[in-house]
């Protein structure tokens, strides 16, 4: 073999592996249970599995909403549905399984907030919090991840929050549900891995949601938050595509149990006083 038939080789071998690199973010042919795709963080990850080939299902309370994020899909070439779902109620998630399959990915983002300092927080608002954020959790991986055990594959992911690791007043019930999150889906990875199915939690810091617009409201919090991360913005929803994506395909094949924080730098340092130096 000559030199020039051998940098031929080389290079022919060096084009297979960078297409096979490629395709590592490959979803063709999976299909995504997006839970919370009606708008905000879900509505970007519907369209960000989408784009990189996934079938996305598009599950959400607001059945309109998510009929739009769907449209909105197809209308980009991708391939969606939509379908109610209410993670409050076992009964609905179990009848959008029965009728859409076990996804090879799900992933989670519903929540809901009660701003008040603990003591002043009543039972009704503790459990109002608790019962969407923890236990819809718990009820969509207790519906979900059976099936992907038994195939032997699949991918989980549900959102956190910085407020599992850091909290401020007000947060307390919210940051609970989010630290209780993070913790019983790492044990489920734990439970899952030898059936290879891979679970991880993402955790952004400030995203610019429905959630969030009382914050945004209010310009000195909407600023003080801002200035809080290290890149002194908000996030938008479409910056937690990334995180999704990775978690979701086999680019992210040897991550599960992980707390992927997403947030601007705003666990990284120290307060919001920068020292004269």
């Amino acid at each position: 073999m000559t030199a020039t038939t051998r940098q031929a080789s080389a290079a022919v071998r060096a084009t297979g592996e960078l297409a096979a690199l490629r395709g590592l973010f490959d979803l063709t042919g999976r299909q995504a249970l997006v839970v919370g795709g009606a708008q905000g963080i879900g509505e970007a990850a519907c369209r960000g599995l989408a784009a990189f080939g996934a079938s996305v299902v598009c599950a959400d309370v607001n059945e309109d909403a998510a009929e739009r994020t769907a449209a909105r899909i197809a209308a980009e070439g991708g391939i969606a549905t939509s379908v109610h779902i209410d993670i409050r109620d076992q009964a609905s998630i179990d009848a959008v399984i029965a009728r859409s399959g076990v996804p090879d990915i799900l992933v989670s983002t519903p929540s809901i907030n009660v701003r008040k300092r603990l003591l002043e927080m009543s039972e009704a608002e503790f459990e109002r919090v608790v019962d969407l954020n923890l236990k819809g959790t718990f009820r969509l991986v207790r519906a979900v991840a059976p099936g992907m055990a038994e195939r032997g594959s699949g991918s989980i992911i549900a959102f956190s929050s910085i407020r599992a690791h850091v909290v401020e007043p007000g947060q307390g019930v919210y940051a609970a549900t989010k630290a209780g999150t993070l913790q019983m889906l790492r044990a489920l990875a734990a439970e899952l891995g030898p059936r290879n199915v891979r679970v991880n939690v993402i955790a952004p810091g400030v995203v610019e949601t429905p959630l969030t617009e009382p914050i945004k409201a209010n310009e000195a919090w909407y600023r003080a938050y801002a200035d809080k991360s290290i890149l002194r913005r908000w996030a938008m929803p479409d910056e937690m595509i990334g995180a999704v994506l990775l978690l979701a395909s086999d680019a992210g094949s040897y991550i599960t149990g992980s707390y992927l924080l997403v947030d601007g730098g705003w666990t990284a340092a120290d307060g919001r006083f920068d020292p004269p130096l």
